[in-house]
């Protein structure tokens, strides 16, 4: 009796372990949209740092990252579980939701704020801004504890909205499940996401370095010279697709997650892509599109809107201050 109670218990826990995989899976599908745009942002927050600092840079941040998430998870699994119980009370509050609504529309006032900054920001600012971080990185009179710290805190920074965006989105992911799986699935999410971003960072900002190694290494043979040209021309491409990828999924990801959560725009949607679906030939691949494409395109409207808004209550804001 013993052993069968303990075969059923292990078969239990291979299904919940099975399923807590297959839904980490989802989890992290959907979030990769916030993973291109995390793994742009961060590679950028170490530019202007000395090579030799990069990954001590990059590790501090990792550490942030942890700390951001072993506060994110369970405030996550908090709310979570205040909606379960106003449900089995009857109240049906809805606390995942608003929060999935707010953090899409970030999104996409981030994705759109970038598509903005040229037009908001001259040429010259960005240049003095750029040339002001060199000097200050490259002169041994600066402080570089003090001015790693501040490049660290802004990373951590923008690693907390990012991470908060991550796990909000999976919460949504596995809101339907017991207790216990969300709490793996989330457990698995923040670590799985954390170690990847700052792996592959890592690897970024460390591959024109590899690239200049390997092309300047002494009795190199012929292959290994141009494996180091390919890595220092391909770094900088790297970085402005990883920019390109991450804003587009910002804005898919964004505004899915908006007309998601209104029912008529959401609708809307899914009639065009099951008319799409309807044309001969192109018609399936329509489908698969019309979805992703419309939500980019919601998303743009709603980062315009609130870039539009956050601005205007801006300079409203510094009218009275003076």
């Amino acid at each position: 009796m013993a052993g069968t109670s303990l075969l059923v218990l292990l078969d239990d826990i291979a299904a919940v372990l099975d399923d807590v995989a297959l839904m980490t899976k989802v989890a992290a599908k959907k979030t990769a949209g916030v993973l291109g745009d995390d793994l742009a942002l961060n590679a950028e927050q170490v530019s202007g740092v000395r090579a030799e600092r990069e990954l001590p840079v990059v590790w501090a941040v990792a550490k942030g990252s942890f700390k951001n998430k072993l506060i994110l998870v369970p405030a996550a699994l908090l709310i979570s579980f205040i909606e379960d119980q106003l449900r089995a009370n009857g109240l049906n509050v809805p606390l995942i939701m608003p929060l999935l609504m707010l953090g899409g529309l970030y999104l996409c006032f981030e994705g759109f704020e970038k598509i903005a900054h040229p037009f908001l920001h001259s040429h010259a600012e960005d240049v003095a801004d750029h040339q002001a971080l060199s000097a200050a990185a490259n002169n041994p009179a600066i402080d570089l504890v003090a001015f790693e710290k501040e490049k660290i805190q802004g990373a951590i920074r923008t690693d907390f909205v990012l991470s908060a965006e991550i796990i909000v989105i999976t919460l949504g992911t596995v809101a339907a499940v017991s207790f216990s799986s969300k709490v793996a699935v989330l457990t698995g999410i923040a670590i799985i996401m954390t170690v990847g971003v700052y792996g592959l960072v890592a690897a970024i900002v460390k591959m024109d370095d590899a690239g200049l190694y390997l092309s300047q290494k002494p009795n190199a043979n012929a292959i290994s010279r141009s494996v180091g040209r390919v890595l220092l021309a391909g770094a900088p491409v790297l970085m402005r697709v990883l920019a390109v990828v991450g804003t587009l999924a910002m804005f898919m990801v964004g505004g899915g997650i908006i007309t998601h959560g209104i029912p008529v725009i959401h609708h809307a949607i899914e009639a065009a892509a099951h008319s799409a679906n309807t044309l001969p030939a192109i018609g399936g691949i329509l489908a698969a599109l019309a979805p992703s494409f419309l939500n980019a395109i919601a998303g743009v409207i709603a980062g315009a809107a609130t870039l539009l808004v956050v601005t205007v209550i801006g300079k409203i804001l510094g009218a009275f201050k003076k």
